[in-house]
């Protein structure tokens, strides 16, 4: 079992050289949000954008296009087509064209589940040539359709919380065994999320050991998945990238604990400490 520290999470963060500019820096996107869950997306993108990706480009149904549009300065957001307030089967076109720009895709964040979500997941993995972060219903979507991630062959990062790992067969007895038995079964990269979030490649296995009870609010969640598709897209190695995602995230929210305290931080407090975290 692996444990990270400060210096060896900095260790692996890349350089900002003088004469670098903002496509240096990772082209990430986000496929997250529909009616009733904007702040998903919106803290995803701020989770990308603070961790250091020089471009965040967000897709979300058109039916709160307005609202991502209104939180969010720095990320490019763009509508899709959308049914009822998710992502319609028509989405995907859009989707596909913009794929091989990409350096990165995270999907699922506060997407909703529904024939046309299912569809643009299923076009995004089955194309995506660039590493994939699936959270939230980007994971509880693919829960009947397992052969997909395992036809994959570009790395997947899953990162379920224990009712979603639950859902795919594993109950959590043993939270190590099962984990990396998850990772070599489906060939990806799994990030248990929880006290000590656990992360596997199937072979090798990070035990995370920050984090606090103050970080278990709606949204925590798609802070870190934001984190970890940056790091990525940063061209960090994405075992590597989600075993230090989840570092800066629980200290980020160790950081908040000892200024805010446990009962009132929220996931956005996590957005402004995260940068110190990182220099």
């Amino acid at each position: 079992m692996k444990i990270l520290d400060h210096k060896a999470v900095l260790s692996h963060l890349p350089d900002r050289k003088p004469n670098s500019h903002k496509g240096d820096y990772g082209r990430i996107l986000l496929l997250c949000g529909s009616r009733g869950y904007p702040g998903a997306a919106a803290l995803a993108a701020m989770g990308a954008l603070r961790s250091g990706a020089g471009l965040v480009f967000l897709g979300v149904p058109e039916s709160i296009y307005a609202i991502e549009a209104i939180k969010l300065n720095e990320a490019i957001v763009f509508p899709l087509p959308d049914t009822d307030g998710k992502l319609s089967i028509h989405a995907a076109d859009e989707i596909l064209q913009r794929l091989p720009q990409m350096d990165a895709v995270l999907i699922g964040c506060g997407l909703g589940q529904s024939d046309g979500t299912l569809a643009v997941t299923k076009a995004v993995l089955e194309n995506a040539a660039c590493p994939v972060v699936l959270d939230a219903d980007g994971i509880n979507l693919l829960a009947a359709h397992k052969d997909i991630l395992r036809e994959r062959h570009a790395p997947t990062v899953l990162t379920p919380h224990a009712g979603e790992f639950a859902r795919w067969g594993y109950p959590g007895q043993n939270r190590s065994t099962e984990a990396m038995s998850f990772a070599r079964e489906f060939g990806c990269i799994l990030l248990l999320k929880g006290h000590e979030t656990l992360v596997t490649d199937g072979s090798i296995c990070y035990q995370n050991p920050t984090g606090n009870p103050g970080m278990a609010t709606g949204g925590s969640g798609d802070v870190l998945a934001g984190i970890i598709v940056s790091l990525i897209g940063q061209g960090i190695e994405p075992l590597t990238a989600a075993a230090c995602g989840a570092w800066l995230h629980g200290a980020a929210g160790d950081e908040c604990a000892k200024t805010i305290g446990q009962y009132g931080m929220l996931p956005s407090d996590l957005l402004e400490v995260l940068p110190r975290l990182m220099k």
